[in-house]
């Protein structure tokens, strides 16, 4: 079985940072990635959760499939973000998490951009 590689705020960092037009800012107090002044994750106040933007169903099935990584609390029930644990997320799902709450934020032609070159 491959080991798991620990992730933390900083791999969040590089992998929000290497999505176009990713800036790094605040948001209720804490770090934040946005595009375009539009949150896609940001760090939970717990300092081990990050939440991260995400439709309802995507989010759902998420948490059925691993609930031990991602959960809501009853603040985001009605919101579309689900909180992961940094424990235990592994970087490939992470950095694929971050990559589909981009697209919900970044304008259509950025995203298009985007798509033509990878």
């Amino acid at each position: 079985m491959k080991k798991l590689q620990k992730v933390t705020f900083d791999t969040v960092r590089q992998l929000a940072l290497a999505l176009p037009e990713v800036e790094e800012g605040t948001s209720y107090g804490t770090p934040a990635f946005k595009v375009r002044g539009k949150t896609i994750a940001r760090l939970k106040e717990d300092g081990e959760s990050l939440v991260v933007k995400i439709d309802f169903l995507k989010r759902d099935i998420l948490m059925n499939a691993e609930p031990e990584t991602f959960y809501i609390t009853e603040h985001y029930r009605n919101y579309p973000s689900v909180l992961v644990r940094l424990s235990s997320v592994r970087v490939d799902v992470l950095r694929d998490l971050l990559e589909q709450a981009w697209r919900l934020e970044a304008p259509k032609r950025l995203s298009q951009a985007f798509d033509s070159k990878t």
